[in-house]
């Protein structure tokens, strides 16, 4: 998967399969709001890997900061249906 590209050449947000931690994923927009499809209270995994992935044209996925320490990267995960996982608790 690669992310879409508008007319300025900016590249769409692309997080991690929560699933299987490689797969490479779009995050989805709903068009009418301008507002991130997201799926709370969910649980991800710990396959994900230390490092952003990158599809075939190089751009990489989302990453955050850890929670627990506010430094260490870690990857953004997404479900099956291109929800961005969030943890509102």
């Amino acid at each position: 998967m690669n992310a879409s590209i508008d007319e300025n050449s900016v590249k769409s947000i692309l997080g991690i399969l929560n699933t299987d931690g490689k797969t490479i994923i779009p995050i989805r927009v709903n068009p009418a709001r301008h507002s991130l499809k997201i799926n709370d209270g969910t649980t991800g995994s710990d396959y994900g890997p230390k490092n952003a992935l990158r599809d075939e044209n190089y751009f990489p996925t989302l990453i955050g900061v850890s929670s627990s320490d506010f430094k260490t990267p870690t990857v953004v995960y997404g479900d099956s249906s291109g929800n961005l996982l969030i943890d509102s608790s």
